[in-house]
């Protein structure tokens, strides 16, 4: 599992041209699942993205005790394999019938389990995601 996590000020995304989802303050989480991602992959990713320590002057205060908010993006292309010929490959995404039931799980457990407020984009969906980074604070989580 590969994430893709910014601080931000606001996040959406827009599917067709209507808003789906928008967050203000919080984290965008770009999130990419590998066909042999399971449940360990999923928890062990929602307590990093729950307990990053991002907010207030940088490294004091995760995006639960700032009562910030979560917009998790389903991003196969972060698998996306460009080291040969100029047309990315796929083959370690897993297929959407693996990845969208360990994305959901990823948005679910920060709900329940963390206690966080989430979003999330449509799975599968052409969206356009939109962002006001804060910083700009951008981190790569690989699990």
């Amino acid at each position: 599992m590969r994430a893709v996590i910014s601080r931000v000020s606001s996040a959406s995304v827009s599917v067709g041209g209507e808003r789906v989802s928008q967050i203000g303050r919080g984290l965008l989480v770009l999130l990419g699942v590998t066909p042999s991602d399971t449940q360990r992959e999923v928890e062990l990713t929602a307590r990093k993205i729950a307990d990053l320590r991002v907010f207030d002057g940088e490294t004091e205060m995760s995006v639960t005790e700032v009562g910030g908010e979560v917009l998790v993006v389903s991003q196969f292309t972060l698998y996306g394999d460009v080291r040969k010929g100029r047309r990315p490959s796929w083959t370690t995404a897993a297929p959407g019938e693996v990845a969208e039931p360990l994305y959901e799980a990823v948005a679910e457990r920060l709900r329940t389990v963390h206690g966080l407020p989430v979003k999330t984009g449509i799975f599968g969906a052409m969206m356009a995601v939109e962002s006001v980074n804060d910083g700009p604070f951008t981190l790569w989580w690989e699990c």
